[in-house]
């Protein structure tokens, strides 16, 4: 008997999901339309793409490659020398299409390097990544006829003749060209996890000599994944060429390699949603975060140790265990302790917030006096009330922290003992 892998289709609350994920796109900016709300939101949009690219590899492959920035920034650089031919006259390219520019050129690169990376996976992988990265970066500083040396590559997007009245000069239709794109891209790499070769990439990522036993190459499985995610990194690259009219040397770093990373982690790399919200946290802690203060590098990897410690499935994997107990009904059994927990938790980090903000106007900005706002107060960093009060929270409340988490951790084991004997009885029934 010869066994088929068929494509799931989507029920009902699949539709609903996709539906309400079109809703939000859509309406985002007449909810968010104060100030640079629309660049934050055509941001966050580009990197939720990136970082699904980037979740093809790791999440679903197990390929923790440091090297995804060459895709989407070589893209990037295709983009917009694509859109300055255009501009010239030389090529017809609307804009609009410059995305798929940037995901042809993203494809190409991957089936060129991938070739060569996917040879080999575990840590050998991410070290061949890292020098694919790194030799790019090397090369957009060596070639400034085409990376345009350490100022970049510049553009106008807008040219050419509007199409149905949109000429992509207002941020608002640059957008909703993202929020297109990202909507297809989505849809695309979400069919890819129910393809043959997605359910065969993750026996890869779980088992790969397994997987070669039952008579499949796992490298040009590896290959092909790798592929594809550039292709799409490459769409994310294009999207940025067009938003921001500027690609250069940063967006081929392994800086960028490394901060699509983190955001992809932090969202959750084991769910296929989990870089969207990676994105839309990354972009707060290292765009929003930024304008309030400049500890906001500090307070990103003081929050990346602690989904580490606490949460190393991320962001959604806590949101998705907490809707288990919901739907289980058994949350009543530890609103008690989690609330304890959440409470210390947030009195810690105000005073942990407190110390940090002095201690960087003491150290960066003393010049300027030494009253500092924290929360809206003004507090004077030389005097020694403020730091008594910013450790004595953080005594308090990470003691009551460190003395709750037993009880929290053992109801929680509990009740998700219970849960999955209920389930059982549920399959039995």
């Amino acid at each position: 008997m010869t066994a088929t892998m068929k494509p799931a289709k989507l029920h009902g609350g699949q539709w609903l999901l996709w539906t309400a994920f079109a809703a939000v796109l859509v309406l985002a900016p007449l909810v968010f339309n104060k100030g640079a709300s629309l660049s934050i939101l055509s941001q966050m949009g580009t990197l939720m793409i990136f970082g699904l690219s980037y979740n093809m590899l790791l999440g679903q492959g197990g390929m923790l490659s440091f090297g995804h920035a060459v895709y989407s920034g070589l893209g990037a650089f295709f983009a917009i020398h694509a859109m300055n031919l255009a501009s010239a006259g030389k090529v017809w390219m609307p804009v609009s299409m410059i995305p798929l520019v940037g995901g042809l050129a993203g494809m190409f690169f991957g089936i060129l390097f991938g070739y060569v990376t996917t040879k080999k996976s575990g840590i050998t992988f991410s070290m061949i990544t890292l020098g694919i990265v790194e030799l790019v970066y090397s090369c957009s500083l060596m070639f400034p006829g085409f990376f345009g040396g350490e100022g970049g590559i510049s553009t106008n997007r807008v040219y050419g003749e509007s199409f149905l009245g949109l000429s992509f000069g207002p941020q608002i239709q640059v957008y909703y060209l993202i929020a297109f794109w990202l909507f297809i891209s989505t849809v695309g790499m979400f069919a890819f996890t129910q393809t043959p070769l997605g359910r065969i990439i993750n026996a890869v990522r779980d088992n790969p000599e397994r997987v070669e036993f039952i008579g499949y190459d796992t490298q040009w499985a590896r290959y092909l994944t790798l592929v594809l995610s550039g292709f799409f990194a490459g769409i994310a690259g294009g999207l940025s060429a067009v938003s921001f009219e500027i690609v250069t040397a940063e967006n081929v770093s392994a800086h960028a390699s490394g901060a699509i990373l983190l955001f992809t982690f932090i969202g959750g790399a084991g769910h296929f949603a989990g870089p969207i919200i990676g994105s839309i946290v990354g972009v707060f802690l290292t765009v929003m975060l930024s304008d309030f203060t400049k500890a906001w590098q500090l307070y990103l990897g003081l929050f990346f140790i602690a989904i580490v410690m606490y949460a190393p499935g991320g962001i959604l994997s806590v949101v998705m265990l907490q809707l288990r107990v919901l739907a289980y009904r058994k949350f009543s059994k530890v609103a008690a302790p989690m609330s304890v927990l959440l409470l210390s938790g947030l009195t810690a980090l105000t005073g942990i917030i407190i110390v940090i903000e002095m201690l960087y106007h003491l150290t960066l900005d003393a010049a300027n006096g030494t009253v500092v706002k924290v929360f809206g107060i003004s507090t004077d960093a030389a005097l020694a009330a403020p730091w008594l009060a910013g450790g004595a929270l953080i005594l308090f409340g990470g003691g009551i922290f460190l003395g709750v988490r037993p009880w929290f951790m053992r109801r929680w084991g509990a009740v998700h003992a219970e849960i999955v004997e209920e389930a059982m009885r549920r399959a039995e029934a």
